[in-house]
């Protein structure tokens, strides 16, 4: 098992967004959330990342074993593409060769390229590349396909269902359907909404 989460409440902006939520993770199954736009699939994406704080409950899974792909891409735009990804793998440690990675998101032409100089859709594949370079087992995303074409959307699928097949899991939200693996499970948040709406301070890790 590599994610645990049990009666877990979660928050944002001072507020309860969802209550009792529990569900597990086994390598090679991915988690797909849904719900109506506000339910908390970010805030619940950012308490799993340990970037907020649980108002109640577990999260189980080993240390630096998880990363976050939220809505911003996380790139540097003085530096290029190349350059980008080598302090990506500096940062993890990684052993992944670049111009693999640089295959793999389809960025080989843009390699020189300054990262604020790409499109809106080229950065995205960018700032996903760090998913690969880090290693890491357990692939958290925040809708991940924005600003993607269908050829990109694919391809993400490919990579999502590789990383999964080696053994990997995924949490993700999107509004798109991507095609992944028959092992996938899917979550409404809807059911775990939390039936009082308290205030109280929230602590929030930068």
């Amino acid at each position: 098992m590599l994610l645990s989460v049990e009666n877990l409440s979660v928050t944002r902006g001072g507020r309860q967004l969802l209550a009792e939520l529990s569900f597990t993770l086994i390598g090679g199954q991915v988690l797909l959330l849904s719900g109506p736009n506000g339910i908390g699939k970010t805030s619940l994406l950012r308490t799993l990342a340990g970037l907020q704080q649980p108002l109640e409950g577990k999260i189980d899974l080993e240390p630096d074993s998880s990363i976050y792909s939220g809505h911003a891409n996380a790139i540097k735009s003085n530096l290029t593409v190349l350059e980008n990804l080598r302090f990506w793998a500096e940062i993890f440690g990684s052993e992944i060769p670049v111009d693999d990675v640089l295959e793999i998101f389809d960025l080989a032409l843009l390699r020189d390229r300054h990262a604020g100089t790409l499109s809106a859709g080229q950065q995205r594949r960018l700032g996903l590349s760090r998913l690969v370079l880090s290693n890491r087992s357990i692939w958290l995303m925040d809708e991940p396909t924005v600003a993607l074409d269908q050829v990109a959307c694919r391809a993400l699928s490919e990579i999502v269902r590789n990383h999964l097949n080696s053994g990997g899991c995924a949490v993700i939200a999107s509004h798109s359907e991507m095609d992944l693996t028959k092992q996938k499970k899917s979550l409404d948040l809807s059911y775990f909404k939390a039936k009082k709406s308290l205030a109280f301070k929230e602590d929030v890790f930068l």
